[in-house]
């Protein structure tokens, strides 16, 4: 069947590029059309629906308690496949930016549009590390919101969370917004790694958002492990038999 997944990545590929292809004047309008930067989410959402729709995945969308579209969060999601950035085009309420490696600017035409609406992050540059924090920071007072994968980078042992990164719970802490966990569990089924894809259904549990009034940064690993702990625990009932084979197997080494 590995002829029917090279073919079923090329239409997933057109699937992709297609819609972003059409939705590209409007992603430059609003590059240089400052006001018109309250609509990504509305495009991005448009883009994922496109994407899934064609590529014949159904994708669910399960909120324990729907965000406020007026209001600004810091979204934080498991991160195990490349289909998660398109994919929280179907989550995120209201207008954000996403966080995101900077390589992803190098992206031909997605890399034109991601850099100038979301906030790129060098990991390799504590100086420009910096700044994208600030940047962050700058947009939520904006009134957006913040999307975040707090791994830092797509988990090699997916399911299984990687130790989070800090950047998330400062802004959340530093703005005193929301934390709001999201749980995507199939998607790295979907594509995984070996970046050829299967057929599985799609589904993103919104977990209910972890409030930061009157937290300060003396409190940032206890808010880091509270929100690990919401997204660790919804995987475990999707994989509990996998990880505590692992957990046995590392024990044992």
């Amino acid at each position: 069947m590995k002829w029917f997944r090279q073919l079923y990545r090329i239409w997933l590929l057109l699937c992709f590029a297609i819609p972003f292809l059409l939705l590209l004047p409007l992603f430059i309008i609003i590059i240089f059309y400052q006001p018109g930067r309250r609509f990504i989410k509305q495009l991005n959402n448009l883009w994922a629906r496109c994407f899934f729709v064609g590529g014949f995945i159904p994708y669910k969308v399960i909120y324990e308690a729907k965000p406020l579209s007026k209001k600004s969060y810091v979204y934080c999601a498991n991160h195990t496949s490349v289909l998660d950035i398109i994919a929280m085009g179907l989550v995120v309420r209201g207008p954000y930016s996403f966080m995101g490696k900077a390589e992803l600017g190098k992206i031909p035409l997605f890399g034109f549009m991601f850099s100038r609406l979301h906030i790129p992050v060098n990991r390799v540059s504590k100086t420009q590390s910096y700044q994208a924090l600030q940047k962050a920071l700058d947009t939520v007072d904006k009134g957006f919101s913040i999307l975040m994968y707090p791994e830092g980078t797509r988990s090699k042992k997916a399911p299984k969370l990687q130790r989070f990164k800090d950047g998330a719970f400062k802004i959340a802490i530093e703005k005193q917004v929301p934390i709001v966990p999201v749980t995507m569990p199939y998607n790295w089924k979907i594509l995984g790694n070996d970046s050829l894809p299967n057929w599985h259904k799609g589904k993103a549990i919104v977990h209910k958002p972890i409030e930061t009034q009157g937290l300060t940064m003396d409190d940032l690993a206890m808010l880091k492990q509270q929100t690990f702990t919401v997204i660790d625990n919804e995987l475990k009932k999707y994989y509990e038999p996998q990880l505590a084979t692992e957990r046995r197997s590392s024990n044992a080494s």
